[in-house]
């Protein structure tokens, strides 16, 4: 059975994490406070943030810039989804295969 937690980012009742995503404090938080959902949207934040200033893992001040856009995109007071917003429309929210372009 999937565990449940309130999510910070979507601020509903979501299923959680199977383990932290990462060792640390900052595992632990993410665990205890972000949905799968919320993480699957930070994985393409992720990516989108990696290819845009062409970071590389290796480097450890890309690593702590990336560490760093991760807790602001879940913790930081602005970090909410607008109450309009539907997870639905996203990869993982449960709507139909495609997320929002499956939509239109």
């Amino acid at each position: 059975m999937a565990r449940t937690v309130h999510c910070v980012k979507l601020d509903r009742d979501l299923p959680g994490l199977e383990a932290p995503p990462l060792g640390g404090e900052l595992g632990q938080r993410i665990f205890d406070n972000v949905s799968q959902q919320a993480w699957e949207m930070w994985e393409q934040q992720a990516t989108l943030l990696m290819n845009h200033y062409g970071l590389s893992m290796g480097d450890p001040e890309s690593r702590k810039f990336l560490r760093e856009q991760m807790e602001e995109f879940f913790f930081a007071p602005e970090a909410k989804m607008p109450a309009e917003f539907d997870p639905a429309t996203v990869k993982g929210g449960g709507g139909s295969k495609g997320g929002a372009a499956a939509k239109k």
